[in-house]
């Protein structure tokens, strides 16, 4: 799996954006892997849905944010793409994201390994008759075959 992220922030009062993408690669693919879902540490400020957030409003006046929700993509998929708002900050420091991405990792890891030990099977059989039921019904079809072919 390959996560690879993006944080940017215009200057003034506009709030970072992060993009993100997540990616499995083939062999993970072929291992049928479900989503690994996780509650991020990632916060999603009130009002996500603007790009600013003016002095003395919602985060920037001690309003509570929540927090974004993570996945790996589907395994037929193999890939997903995402995008959240960030609260504003001062100081810039979004170490949230890091911590979240290898959180999920971390789970993802876990999955993989369960799946890759589940080995693949390829298993055939084939029964014929026994040799007892063979004996007990030879005599009678020999008989029938003379009798056929004798003309009766």
């Amino acid at each position: 799996m390959i996560i690879e992220w993006n944080l940017n922030k215009k200057r003034g009062n506009f709030r970072p954006v992060l993009t993100y993408s997540i990616k499995l690669e083939d062999f993970e693919k072929e291992l049928g892997l479900p989503q690994v879902v996780l509650e991020s540490s990632i916060p999603e400020p009130p009002e996500s849905w603007s790009a600013s957030c003016l002095p003395g409003k919602n985060e920037r006046n001690g309003k509570n944010c929540t927090t974004y929700r993570l996945y790996t993509p589907d395994h037929k998929k193999g890939e997903v793409e995402g995008k959240f708002t960030l609260p504003w900050r001062t100081d810039s420091n979004y170490s949230e994201i890091e911590a979240s991405f290898l959180k999920l990792r971390e789970d993802f890891e876990t999955v993989l390994k369960e799946a890759y030990d589940s080995h693949p099977v390829d298993i055939e059989g084939r029964l014929e008759l026994s040799e007892e039921t063979r004996r007990h019904i030879a005599s009678g079809l020999v008989s029938q075959r003379f009798l056929k072919a004798a003309g009766f």
